[in-house]
């Protein structure tokens, strides 16, 4: 992990962590970056948002720093995350930048960088712009004249957007009646449009965004909303998006839910049914349930687990051919389709399974069992998150826990790769058990850390 970006961009507290001469810098620096992997050329940048409210303050710095040193800008508006990835590589632009802070709080925000074929830059490009923004390793440039960036508008972007979405489905979901979060985010600007383009018969809920409710009591943050409304209004399933949209839960007709473990599972073997099944695996990361190894061992699937982030799914994905991937958060790479995990996507190629098959969610998603699962945050600051790797105490008590499980389950302690967290994961058959065991080990942990 880098000193600004982490596993999901650069983000903070807008205006105080992430500040409007942070993203300027930030916006500079990527220019100067872009224009020397271009040679010279005067790059174009795409800009997208969320809908929060520091979002339009934001864009106004990026927009100011990339223009000073040359590079054009063209805005598309609110919008997901995965929209930028796609029309970055259709219109042949330089680079992209998404303004969100996906799941977080309204008052977080970040800045999210793809590269001209729409994947999230490399960690040495990452490096080069960390070293002009905080060593000053590069003077910034300072054109006059013709040599100035100039900024225009993409009206048509989300209309794009959606049409790249339904075309990635055979048929239409006509028959079918959701229940969608929007989550007052990114998916507010696309998911009506996409939903009546299919013909499914849809509840839009919490699409009305007024830049402080993004992610408030709502989206996928907040499942038990879509769940007691799919039970009381009696839908055929519900999904929830998170902020940037680039993340998709799902509940079935019980308002049980469907999370991206289950989604993975339910579309890897229709892949495979079908024989599109790259590789004959499906990728995943370390906190992936182990229901998903046992699911992929009953059904003859490799399962292959990668570092938590979902930089790191799709890198597999993209050495050893891979074409599914993600997290249990709800973040899915269907790499066919899209360079980075995509909601609506994941939303509509899961209802396409169920209209194809014409099965229930809850009859899709009995093919998997998920193992009780025990996730327990510790706040510590920025600077102490790495340092429970070298406490002894720590490193003991996880390892005492360990051994008593044995076969039984497992235990996970990382760093949050996008907040002040270290997250404790326990897994096993007993949920008494290790959830007992998560507290104690977090408790040491903020003993020590706090």
């Amino acid at each position: 992990m880098g000193r600004l970006f982490g596993t999901d961009g650069a983000r903070g507290v807008a205006n105080s962590e992430l500040t409007c001469e942070l993203a300027m810098s930030i916006g500079k620096a990527a220019a100067m970056v872009l224009i020397k992997e271009e040679h010279g050329k005067k790059p174009t940048v795409l800009i997208g948002k969320d809908t929060r409210l520091s979002s339009d303050m934001l864009e106004g710095a990026l927009t100011a720093g990339l223009c000073s040193v040359g590079a054009d800008v063209v805005h598309l508006g609110a919008i997901p995350t995965p929209a930028v990835a796609y029309l970055v590589k259709k219109h042949k632009a330089d680079a992209g930048i998404m303004i969100s802070a996906s799941h977080n709080p309204f008052e977080f925000n970040g800045i999210k960088i793809f590269n001209s074929e729409g994947y999230k830059l490399p960690d040495a490009l990452e490096e080069e712009i960390e070293a002009i923004v905080l060593d000053h390793s590069e003077p910034y440039p300072n054109p006059t004249g013709a040599g100035l960036g100039r900024v225009s508008l993409m009206p048509e972007a989300v209309d794009e957007y959606v049409d790249h979405l339904v075309s990635t489905v055979d048929g239409d979901l006509k028959g079918l009646r959701i229940a969608v979060d929007c989550s007052n985010g990114a998916a507010s600007a696309t998911a009506g449009k996409l939903f009546d383009r299919l013909g499914a018969e849809c509840i839009i809920m919490n699409s009305a965004p007024d830049g402080v409710n993004i992610n408030e009591k709502c989206g996928s943050t907040h499942i038990e909303i879509l769940q007691e409304f799919v039970k009381n209004n009696k839908t055929d399933c519900g999904v929830a998006f998170d902020g940037d949209a680039d993340r998709c839960l799902a509940v079935d007709e019980n308002g049980e839910l469907v999370d991206g473990d289950f989604l993975i599972a339910i579309c890897s073997k229709h892949l495979k049914e079908k024989g599109a099944l790259k590789n004959n695996t499906a990728v995943g990361t370390v906190m992936t349930n182990m229901g998903f190894t046992k699911f992929c061992a009953e059904n003859d699937i490799n399962f292959e687990a990668t570092a938590v982030g979902d930089r790191y799914v799709l890198e597999s994905m993209l050495k050893n051919g891979y074409c599914i991937g993600g997290e249990q958060s709800g973040h899915v790479i269907f790499l066919e389709h899209g360079t980075t995990g995509d909601g609506q996507l994941t939303a509509i190629q899961l209802l396409s399974i169920m209209h194809s098959k014409n099965k229930s969610l809850s009859q899709l998603a009995s093919i998997m069992k998920r193992f009780p699962q025990v996730l327990v945050n510790v706040t510590v600051s920025t600077a102490k998150k790495s340092e429970y790797s070298s406490d002894a105490v720590i490193k003991e008590a996880v390892e005492k826990v360990e051994n008593e499980l044995g076969g039984r389950g497992r235990v996970l302690v990382r760093p949050s790769g996008t907040e002040p967290l270290i997250r404790v994961m326990l897994e096993g058959e007993d949920i008494g058990e290790i959830t007992d065991h998560a507290n104690n080990i977090a408790d040491l942990i903020k003993e020590r850390l706090g």
